[in-house]
């Protein structure tokens, strides 16, 4: 948390002096006594009363007068904001591998839910693309807003055969410089913020070794990172997972390996999914962190609502606690 004015937090040296004022009044002896010679009259009388209880009433309206000295101060707080201009690339493995059915119902129908998942949490304003590969990357949807488009571009996904992995991040990276929110020309490079950070990022899902490609996947690694575009990796699928081609059984272990390296030398995060509820929880997570920038949001408001509140709550614990006499 941030201020707009730290000057106004002096005010906060109220507080203390308050405190001790009270306590100073409490310590005081009464300036005259009364005297009553049947001391068990009196208490039944009287009644009695709780010690901390009395207290509760001055608690509050200090705790209020903090909040009130707080809110002068103009406190601000870094929440996390869609950002209109940012873009991500999907990209996802069809390659026969996919087939498999250790992840329930196969590896590609459980990467198409998961990947719809992602875009329901993904802000309005992101622009989505998406890019499938096997022997060679195919651009299905171009970055877009149109979530229409989107969803019906991944139902057409269907396994196909070879893992070309690094021509699928280079071209991916060549797509992430597209078509800016504001000139509507090509960029030479994906738009940054502020902070020189891309607003641009691909989400890669696969589920095997590279097979097929002109580019190895550390050549694709190396065009991601000189465009400061981040590549989050997924790993799909378990060690014991298999395909049947031509009445033989071919195991299809992820190169989980490769995706974490691709990962850590972009700048994304590597992980791990090996069941369908795991991957579609990655995809929800990572939809609702990409496409957003920090942003300040001033919460005096709130303070101040808290500092009344607190205020009336002192005002009624003080009628409760008042002593009365039957």
């Amino acid at each position: 948390m941030s201020f707009e004015a730290p000057a106004l937090l002096l005010g906060l040296l109220v507080v203390p002096f308050a405190a001790v004022g009270y306590w100073l009044v409490q310590r005081r002896r009464a300036r005259y006594a009364v005297r009553y010679s049947n001391l068990d009259v009196l208490a039944s009388v009287a009644g009695t009363r709780s010690t901390w209880k009395r207290h509760v009433p001055a608690a509050l309206l200090l705790a209020s007068l903090a909040a009130l000295a707080v809110a002068f101060a103009r406190p601000t707080v870094t929440v996390q904001a869609p950002d209109e201009r940012a873009s991500v690339v999907l990209v996802v493995d069809i390659s026969g591998s996919m087939r498999a059915q250790d992840v329930q119902p196969t590896r590609l129908a459980a990467a198409k839910e998961a990947m719809m998942s992602f875009l329901a949490q993904a802000p309005d304003t992101l622009r989505v693309g998406i890019v499938a590969f096997s022997n060679e990357p195919q651009v299905i949807v171009s970055p877009t807003l149109d979530r229409a488009q989107l969803k019906q571009g991944i139902q057409l996904l269907e396994p196909a055969f070879g893992t070309a992995l690094g021509d699928a991040i280079a071209r991916s990276v060549d797509l992430a410089r597209a078509t800016t929110a504001v000139s509507g020309q090509q960029a030479a490079a994906p738009v940054k913020d502020a902070k020189g950070r891309a607003l641009a990022s691909i989400l890669l899902l696969s589920d095997g070794f590279q097979t097929r490609g002109l580019l190895s996947p550390g050549q694709g690694a190396q065009a991601a990172r000189a465009a400061g575009v981040p590549v989050f990796t997924i790993a799909l699928g378990t060690e014991g997972g298999t395909i049947v081609d031509r009445e033989q059984v071919i195991p299809v272990p992820p190169d989980r390996e490769t995706l974490a390296a691709i990962a850590q030398y972009t700048g994304g995060e590597a992980f791990d999914a090996q069941t369908a509820g795991a991957l579609k929880h990655v995809y929800q997570g990572l939809g609702s962190r990409v496409g957003r920038r920090d942003r300040p949001r001033e919460v005096t408001s709130a303070f101040v609502a808290a500092g009344a509140l607190l205020l009336v709550g002192a005002a009624g614990a003080a009628l409760l606690v008042a002593p009365r006499l039957p």
